[in-house]
């Protein structure tokens, strides 16, 4: 019987769809890069997320498989021009969690506009102060979208109705078609000098590490307000770090990390981030904008529907 590995926490729709379709699943959390080089010349299906990294060693070692499917986007744990060239089919799911990302990052914003997560500390401890945590609205903003692909898209889409200008950059989109006539296309230099708030959509690729660092911060309007959703090492930590602490930036809204491992970190790191988690001016989550209840049900029935178009 053919088999296939699912190494991380999925919905048991996804399961049963695979034994449904032939395979012998092991569904096995333990799996780590130091036990997959042994075991994965017996799989015709991997099943990942980013703990694992599927590049050219593996590969090697993988001699049945046949598809890779990466639970969520981010395509930059596999090798995939190497994939291609052994026959491999990739499989990634965007459109699973591209709602909860967008409504996450809506979220964030909020709750920073709001100051509702010092709010919610003060309450706790009976202290009332409402002069100190005056908000302010996004009705007039001008929200800048770099990256208008999955996530970026839907969240315009969620944006749409606050009374705010959209607007866009997206290097590898020709056309975004007329259901997004209310988000105006303009270059990055555009998005650096109108936008009030910024928010990344970008996969992660050479072309955008650490793409947000000083100089880019520098030419933004003051006070910007950052959010990023994406991948962690687009922004470059300490040069956000610095323009948080010299109000540059006015906010920063932060799902990923460029270390989300805290037990790895260097003298440095630790002092860059502790300087972070000292600014009431963010709002911090562990990269877990995609991760709902409904997206763990829906990226199981897109991974499925795409598996089933390659037969």
């Amino acid at each position: 019987m053919k088999k296939a590995l699912v190494t991380d926490y999925v919905h048991a729709s996804l399961i049963s769809g695979l034994e449904e379709r032939g395979y012998e699943v092991h569904y096995d959390r333990s799996v780590d890069m130091t036990l997959l080089p042994k075991i994965i010349h017996q799989y015709e299906v991997a099943v990942i997320n980013s703990k694992i990294k599927m590049y050219r060693d593996i590969i090697d070692k993988a001699k049945n498989l046949k598809y890779i499917c990466r639970l969520g986007s981010g395509l930059e744990i596999i090798d995939l021009e190497y994939a291609a060239a052994k026959g491999i089919h990739v499989i990634n799911t965007p459109s699973g969690n591209n709602n909860a990302v967008a409504e996450h990052a809506m979220g964030m914003l909020l709750a920073l506009a709001n100051n509702l997560i010092r709010c919610d500390k003060e309450v706790r401890a009976q202290q009332w102060n409402r002069e100190l945590n005056r908000g302010w609205e996004l009705k007039g903003k001008t929200v800048g979208i770099i990256g208008f692909g999955h996530t970026g898209s839907q969240f315009a889409k969620k944006m749409s109705s606050w009374e705010l200008d959209l607007i866009s950059y997206d290097k590898y989109r020709t056309e975004y078609g007329p259901e997004w006539d209310f988000v105006e296309r303009v270059n990055l230099e555009d998005i650096l000098n109108r936008s009030d708030i910024i928010s990344l959509h970008l996969p992660l690729t050479e072309e955008v590490l650490h793409l947000v660092d000083e100089d880019f911060l520098d030419r933004c309007k003051d006070k910007v307000v950052i959010i990023n959703t994406s991948r962690g090492k687009v922004i470059k930590t300490i040069d956000l770090v610095k323009a948080l602490e010299n109000g540059k930036v006015g906010g920063a809204c932060l799902d990923v990390f460029e270390n989300e491992k805290p037990h790895t970190y260097s003298q440095s790191e630790i002092n860059t981030y502790n300087r972070m988690y000292q600014m009431y001016n963010t709002v911090l989550s562990p990269h877990v904008a995609g991760w709902t209840y409904e997206s763990l049900e829906k990226i199981a029935r897109v991974m499925l529907e795409k598996y089933d178009s390659f037969k």
